[in-house]
């Protein structure tokens, strides 16, 4: 028997000594001690169900066996019993706290998984008081220790987290992970790991808010595994990771697919340099489809995996990838980025960021003038101390949709499936709506492919996002709120549109913006007739409150009219200037008489002949809408043009 040194006992009670005597391997019968090496044996390979049951059998017979409790206590560890290995970890402390001082912080890390944050900090506290300023374990437990007192805190501050499983038509005995949303919420894509074999579904939400049951979505799907994916805001392109794939550069490799006509099909590799003989996956593609996001251990980052992005060039091609720094990136894990719509919040997981433990969730904002905030770390008990992997928020920033295995019981096998929650109000992004319509010919009421639409904010010169009609003649563009937009369509032959979207001030309405756009077409027959035509609002025209004074923002429109004019020589034109019912009935006819020669102005100043233009103002008696409401107002306080 070793006995403890002798101190007075409060002595040893301060420092959590026993003084009671204990056993080391040393003291135990043959018996006992070719237990222990079996045990140690076993432990190498990794076999700990065989190696518990020897060291149970040597503290059987020898309680206070210190060496086999220690081991014990290691391989429960291992094995994820973490209740039995803090009970052992604590005799061991009980009888001698300096027989063993990694004992001390590994009792913290066994408090730690149990979300037992303070006993954690104390016990880290404790092994730091106990050691050198040259152990050679001390910044790892200091980090371990930083870490535990923000654990401590997001616990003592827990943010609202209610999650609802998506229901039986998505969640399934099979699990369901990596779910992916189309900008209107109406279209689910996710992962399906069945049989061994990884394809994508998809879920359309029907009336009663529930989601249909998942389908195989056909056209995408192959023989090989898909994995983590991302699908455009218009639910048309969807871009995904493919993991050793016979065109693979090496590892796991992007691809693309788009949908046509209804059916899911063009599966095209995403090619370098998005694309090299590393790790490249978990994309995430923004709402204006002018980034792209993702994941991978190339050379030049900063950790084991890191954070991207390239931005699409103007022939559609994507750029050279930038790395997102050392505010997002560690020298750990950084993964599953997800950029919310409004184009600043990226939410991403990380395992080295301070959190719970494991990878947790974090949103970063963007600021104007590019850089990366500080990551905000979602909260508890969204984050745990296991591994919280994934996250897309909904448009308005409400809702949020994660993976789970909260359904696998012990001993099974995993078991993932998908659940949404409504977002804490201190980590959603800037709400975005979106704009969604369809272009046809004003005669024949077909829709038109191809129809250039290009979205400007006020006051930049650069547009927001430029987009083209599908073959249906549909489009759909995601606009976050805070700015005012622009939006103008254009074809060939035709006269163009334009529309105006308000989203600067208070954002309250709850239905985004639906447009069924006509152009009109221009034939030089139909001009030498005098075809009779509707007047085109010239909707981004607009002036000083009061005023006739034209404000910047006006020209870019005011110019697109200037070509138009270039473009057919032979078009007349007449500008009416239009009020709402506010003030007098004189004073809003002098103002739009005075707004629309304004612009005749403008156009005879950029080179327009005087003789084929002519301007009108009708005050407030042509309303197209409602004055008792600003939004009718607003429609009414128009300029706008028609064919003479």
């Amino acid at each position: 028997m070793r006995p403890i040194l002798v101190l007075p006992l409060l002595f040893c009670l301060t420092l959590g000594l026993s003084a009671q005597d204990y056993v080391t391997v040393e003291d135990l019968d043959r018996r006992s001690v070719k237990r222990f090496e079996a045990a140690k044996s076993f432990s190498r390979r990794q076999e700990f169900r065989p190696a518990v049951s020897e060291l149970t059998a040597i503290l059987e017979k020898y309680p206070k066996a210190i060496d086999a409790l220690l081991l014990r206590a290691q391989l429960q560890y291992d094995q994820e019993e973490y209740a039995l290995s803090e009970q052992d970890f604590e005799a061991v402390l009980a009888l001698d706290v300096a027989y063993n001082t990694r004992a001390i912080y590994q009792l913290g890390l066994v408090e730690y998984r149990q979300e037992k944050y303070l006993e954690a900090v104390g016990h880290y506290q404790q092994y730091l008081a106990s050691v050198g300023e040259n152990d050679r374990r001390r910044s790892r437990v200091e980090k371990y220790l930083a870490q535990a007192e923000i654990a401590a805190e997001l616990v003592a501050n827990p943010v609202p987290f209610n999650p609802i499983s998506l229901g039986p038509g998505v969640n399934t005995a099979a699990s369901e992970s990596l779910p992916s949303l189309s900008a209107n919420g109406e279209l689910l894509v996710y992962t399906v790991l069945k049989n061994g074999q990884e394809d994508f579904y998809y879920s359309s939400l029907k009336d009663n808010g529930e989601w249909a049951t998942g389908q195989p979505l056909a056209g995408v799907n192959t023989r090989e595994n898909e994995g983590a994916q991302s699908i455009s805001a218009d639910g048309r392109t969807l871009i995904f990771t493919g993991c050793q794939w016979p065109d693979t550069y090496g590892s796991c490799d992007l691809y693309y697919a788009r949908q046509k006509n209804g059916q899911w099909g063009s599966l095209r590799h995403a090619a370098p340099p998005l694309n090299t003989r590393h790790w490249d996956t978990q994309p995430s593609l923004s709402a204006n489809g002018d980034y792209l996001y993702f994941t991978s251990n190339r050379p030049g980052g900063f950790g084991k995996g890191d954070i991207w992005r390239s931005k699409r060039q103007e022939d559609g091609s994507w750029g050279e990838p930038e790395n997102l720094g050392p505010t997002i990136n560690t020298d750990g894990h950084e993964q599953s980025p997800f950029i919310h719509a409004d184009g600043q919040s990226l939410y991403f997981s990380s395992d080295t960021h301070p959190g719970m433990g494991d990878l947790d969730l974090f949103v970063s904002r963007i600021s104007p003038e590019g850089k990366w905030q500080q990551p905000e770390n979602l909260g508890y008990p969204i984050n745990t101390s296991r591994d919280e992997g994934a996250l897309i928020v909904s448009l308005d920033g409400k809702t949020a949709y994660f993976t789970t295995a909260k359904n696998t019981e012990k001993g099974q096998l995993l078991n993932l499936d998908i659940y949404q929650f409504e977002m804490p109000e201190t980590v959603r992004p800037t709400a975005a709506t979106y704009v969604e319509g369809v272009v046809r010919d004003a005669e024949t009421k077909q829709p038109l492919n191809g129809v250039e639409l290009s979205i400007r904010i006020d006051e930049s010169v650069e547009d927001f996002a430029r987009l083209e009609t599908q073959e249906d003649g549909r489009f759909l563009v995601v606009l976050p709120v805070g700015k005012n937009y622009a939006l103008e369509a254009n074809e060939d032959g035709y006269l163009f549109h334009s529309d105006r979207f308000e989203l600067a001030e208070a954002f309250s309405r709850e239905e985004p913006y639906l447009l069924d756009i006509e152009l009109q077409p221009v034939r030089t027959t139909d001009l030498a007739i005098g075809k009779e035509r509707a007047p085109i609002v010239l909707r981004n025209v607009l002036f000083a409150t009061g005023s006739a004074e034209l404000l910047p923002i006006s020209e870019p429109e005011l110019d697109r009219l200037v070509s138009l004019l270039e473009d057919f020589p032979e078009l007349r034109i007449k500008i009416n200037g239009h009020t709402d019912s506010i003030g007098d009935d004189a004073s809003n006819l002098q103002l739009s008489e005075a707004r629309a020669k304004a612009v005749l102005e403008y156009l005879v100043q950029k080179g327009i002949a005087f003789e084929r233009l002519r301007s009108e103002g009708f005050g407030e008696t042509r309303p197209v809408a409602d004055n008792e409401s600003e939004e009718g107002r607003r429609l009414n306080r128009r300029t706008e043009f028609e064919v003479e």
